[in-house]
């Protein structure tokens, strides 16, 4: 992690730290530490402070998802949206496996500790979840999903694999993540099978 620049090192430090501590369990310090940083950078670069750096923390954690929608996406080897939805889960389905169950999305981790406290955080968290859902809908879109339902659709994977996801940490299984591929699958690609009949 020492190759970039400390002050990308402590937002991605963050960004990490809230998957597996929540916001309320992470401290400065310990992003300093985890970051290898300088003690003395956290002021500089971070005058705002915690809610500053768990702010881009946070956006950092929209613009990843968003870059591993489309990743899923590029990879698909059947251009469906069910098939879209498998491989999201699927990437998230190897990092519980390599992490023990530890980590999950800094965004719900986010949501769960200060939605009522920080209204910048709880609204940095809005724009994460919507720039992940931006990027959802093209690519449904691009799979022939007409707009209006592939914004719906959109919304239903991102809630379906985040409640799957603190199910799984819960009960340490991934049965929760293949339920949803599972029972989704029909719902995803219901849009096509109507276009292909009409």
């Amino acid at each position: 992690m020492a190759e970039r620049p400390a002050r990308d090192r402590m937002v991605y430090s963050a960004a990490q730290l809230l998957r597996t501590q929540g916001l309320r369990g992470t401290g400065m310090r310990e992003v300093v530490a985890h970051a290898e940083a300088p003690r003395g950078s956290l002021q500089h670069y971070f005058p705002g402070g915690k809610e500053q750096l768990f702010g881009e923390a946070i956006g950092w954690a929209g613009r990843y998802a968003a870059r591993r929608a489309a990743r899923a996406f590029e990879s698909l080897p059947e251009r469906t949206p069910s098939a879209l939805f498998a491989a999201m889960v699927g990437q998230w389905r190897a990092e519980l496996i390599e992490l023990g169950y530890s980590g999950g999305c800094p965004l719900v981790a986010t949501v769960a500790d200060v939605a009522a406290e920080s209204d910048a955080l709880r609204e940095r968290a809005s724009e994460a979840f919507a720039e992940w859902r931006r990027r959802l809908v093209t690519a449904l879109d691009e799979l022939g999903v007409p707009r209006p339902r592939a914004e719906s659709l959109a919304v239903l994977m991102i809630s379906a694999l985040e409640g799957a996801l603190v199910l799984a940490r819960a009960d340490r299984d991934l049965t929760p993540l293949d339920t949803v591929v599972a029972e989704l699958a029909p719902v995803l690609d219901a849009p096509l099978r109507r276009r292909a009949r009409s």
